[in-house]
């Protein structure tokens, strides 16, 4: 195979006799050059495994040992792509609270990191904290995302959101006029053969677009819930390429999380943390106290 006319690939080469540098090893084996290499290796698309480990590395002149195998995920319309933007809204030493846009990942994949908001709040802190995502966005879902740094701090939150204490605040932009509709305020219909609850109460309908605007409290954390709950009911999520019918726009996804609330495990008091007022789109607007109350 010649790997430079594949746009997606991978090679593995276990080094046996001596110590090779793994930019000319991976370099003189795929045929890449030596800058598409470094590039791969920069974006995270380059691993060394002994045993079952596996560790990402980014340095052209590190050495492979024998024993190790020198391992390159190649997908030339990811690493060439330019990932959008996050910023950090709160670090609180043992976490951060994080904006993740629509289109990037929350963590990378073995074709690479830089599409990821762990490696961008990895280069946000110079590498000098461990990031650990203790709950995941889809990619095409905007909003508030939670990295814990350290393992104890990724153990606690991990947990909280394993029980459910973890209060969930979305808004979403639904197909159709849904006051007219029985459903609610709850979806209570199972996933994947799995409990599944949704709550939701109708913010605003726009007669014009044919749209509503809903506040959604999740009770489980399903894959891809929201967006399964709403197509079920016939009012699938405006802008979804994967669910619905009907509710395609130029716009992309109109679900954003919005509001994170919990006991935090190191302060042992109530924190509440929801996105930036300064956003333009006004599917980041803060929850009211009035709107939760009802809810």
């Amino acid at each position: 195979m010649d790997e430079k006319k594949v746009t997606k690939w991978q090679k593995k080469i276990t080094v046996t006799h001596h110590p090779v540098e793994a930019g000319s090893c991976l370099s003189s084996s795929t045929g890449l050059s030596r800058g598409r290499v470094k590039l791969a290796m920069k974006n995270g698309a380059v691993w060394v495994k002994k045993g079952k480990k596996r560790r990402r590395i980014r340095h052209a002149k590190r050495m492979v040992s024998p024993g190790e195998t020198l391992e390159i995920y190649y997908d030339e319309a990811l690493l060439t792509a330019t990932p959008p933007e996050a910023w950090c809204l709160k670090d609180t030493e043992h976490y951060s609270i994080w904006f993740k846009p629509a289109g990037l990942l929350t963590q990378g994949s073995l074709y690479g990191d830089h599409f990821s908001l762990e490696r961008k709040a990895d280069i946000h802190f110079a590498s000098t904290r461990h990031i650990h995502p203790v709950h995941r966005l889809d990619r095409e879902t905007a909003g508030l995302v939670i990295l814990a740094h350290g393992r104890k701090s990724a153990a606690l939150l991990s947990e909280l959101f394993r029980e459910g204490r973890v209060e969930k605040i979305y808004r979403a932009e639904v197909a159709g006029d849904l006051s007219t509709s029985s459903a609610g305020p709850f979806i209570d219909l199972p996933l994947d053969g799995k409990e599944a609850k949704t709550e939701f109460f109708i913010e605003s309908v726009n007669a014009e677009s044919r749209t509503s605007t809903v506040l959604v409290r999740l009770h489980t954390g399903r894959l891809h819930q929201i967006r399964r709950h709403f197509d079920a009911i016939g009012h699938p999520v405006m802008g979804d390429p994967r669910y619905g019918k009907g509710n395609k726009n130029t716009f992309g996804l109109r679900l954003a999380a919005i509001r994170l609330s919990f006991l935090c495990p190191h302060l042992r008091r109530d924190v509440v943390f929801t996105t930036d007022e300064t956003l333009p789109d006004p599917i980041f607007n803060p929850v009211t106290k009035t709107q939760l109350s009802v809810m």
